[in-house]
């Protein structure tokens, strides 16, 4: 089945319709109030810079239960240590700055682009996108941001790190200091899968995003 383009209405095709990638539409605005409608869906955006806007819903889904975090004994060493400081929603601009310009091994160039950046942005002014800062005194050495539907589910959306285990940190003491059911990674990274993530299938995934609570 071909991967169909958005027309002007605010609607996704089934999910069912997405490849085998996870990959389910292509086009449409990137508004706030698509890009929200995508997550109450089960959906994210995700394109480099020079694509048109891509629109998936893998299948199995990578996810983290909180309940089976996986703590490293480095790991209790640096939380032991108060090294790091973790707050939320202290800085979110520079978080998503620092996410996009940080480089990565396995890419070429950015997918938060200046658009992205805009309507993250506007959703954190809504309530609904969220950023975890980890500091060094007043520096900031780490960090990720995401967005939060209701008080079940957390979707992280990236993550950088200036210090090794800076974003790790974070993470680990974000986790802990939340009640979430469920922490959405979308896509597989070993990095992740060392903290404890699984795949679970999409059908299953969806269970965690009704009702939708907006915050």
């Amino acid at each position: 089945m071909a991967v169909r383009w958005l027309k002007d209405t605010m609607l996704f095709p089934p999910l069912v319709e997405a490849n085998s990638d996870g990959l389910l539409a292509f086009g449409g605005d990137l508004s706030s109030e698509r890009v929200l409608l995508a997550y109450e869906n089960g959906i994210f955006p995700w394109y480099e810079t020079g694509q048109p806007t891509m629109w998936w819903s893998p299948d199995p889904r990578f996810v983290l239960y909180p309940y089976k975090l996986k703590i490293s004994n480095s790991s209790k060493k640096l939380l032991k240590s108060n090294k790091f400081k973790v707050t939320i929603n202290h800085n979110f601009n520079d978080v998503i700055l620092a996410c996009a310009k940080i480089k990565r091994a396995s890419q070429t160039g950015t997918w938060i682009n200046d658009k992205m950046i805009d309507v993250y942005c506007e959703l954190n002014q809504l309530g609904l996108a969220k950023s975890i800062e980890v500091w060094v005194d007043d520096d900031l050495v780490g960090g990720f941001y995401g967005v939060q539907l209701n008080d079940t589910i957390f979707s992280g959306e990236s993550m950088f790190s200036y210090v090794s285990n800076a974003s790790k940190i974070g993470l680990i003491k974000f986790i802990q200091m939340s009640k979430f059911k469920l922490i959405d990674c979308q896509v597989y990274s070993s990095h992740l899968e060392s903290l404890g993530a699984e795949q679970i299938s999409r059908s299953d995934f969806m269970q965690y995003l009704k009702p939708t609570k907006k915050i």
